[in-house]
């Protein structure tokens, strides 16, 4: 089990998904899976430039939310799966603590 995400580190990759093309690579590479993606191809997925899509996949690899493997002379993205959980789980850890809600998980049974 991950330890508990810090407020600043949350805040950090809030923040670097706070940019709509950084939001939709991220995405893209959860999509992807395990296996991932490679720069070449997520430049064509989503008609970005090279130079802005290396600047924004540059901002996710600083903050933990992407990986990224050199096979061969290919640059494969991963998404950052226990990163993504633990930002998650930061975000709902707390929800309804002080009982002015319905806790989420009681909202899913009762639909």
């Amino acid at each position: 089990m991950m330890p508990a995400m810090k407020l600043d580190d949350a805040a950090a990759r809030l923040e670097a998904l706070g940019n709509p093309t950084r939001l939709k690579i991220y995405r893209t590479l959860v999509k992807a899976g395990d296996e991932g993606m490679s720069v070449g191809k997520l430049q064509s997925k989503l008609d970005v430039a090279a130079s802005t899509l290396s600047h924004h996949l540059k901002s996710m690899v600083i903050v933990g939310l992407v990986h990224q493997d050199r096979q061969s002379t290919t640059l494969i993205c991963r998404a950052n799966y226990d990163v993504m959980r633990s930002l998650v789980g930061f975000l709902v850890a707390e929800c309804c603590a002080d009982g002015v809600c319905q806790p989420l998980a009681a909202k899913s049974n009762a639909a």
